[in-house]
């Protein structure tokens, strides 16, 4: 398989995910009410984490990758790496202490819709991390 077809894979499945947990799952935090989120909001980040780490570190292997057998291309390389690390940034920064203070505080509805809101930044990266994928293979 070329590489840049499995970039393209690892990137599309991402793009997938976000606008699913942009569009299903963090909407339907609202809905569980206090208690069922307060239980449910753990098991799903543990879980979630399971699905997005590896997809994450795919993705950071295959820039590495391109960093070495496409020194070339450099602009394309520097782009793709600054959106990457973006990604990277915003979860360990934002993302992942807004999931624990959910699990401290389910009932923080300012919080679950700064979650929603928030990750509209990830939906962009990731979005336009699959465009540059796009415009560089076609």
């Amino acid at each position: 398989m070329k590489i840049e077809i499995l970039r393209l894979a690892i990137d599309f499945g991402l793009v997938v995910l976000i606008w699913m947990v942009q569009l299903l799952i963090y909407p339907g935090f609202k809905y569980f009410g206090s208690k069922g989120l307060g239980s449910w909001h753990h098991i799903y980040t543990r879980n979630i984490t399971f699905i997005v780490a590896p997809i994450m570190i795919a993705q950071l292997i295959i820039m590495s990758y391109f960093w070495i057998d496409y020194p070339a291309m450099l602009a394309p390389n520097i782009l793709y790496t600054i959106l990457v690390s973006l990604t990277w940034i915003t979860t360990m920064l934002f993302f992942i202490p807004m999931h624990a203070s959910i699990d401290k505080n389910p009932t923080d509805l300012k919080l679950l819709n700064k979650l929603t809101n928030w990750n509209w930044m990830r939906v962009f990266l990731w979005n336009t991390i699959l465009t540059l994928d796009l415009f560089l293979l076609f």
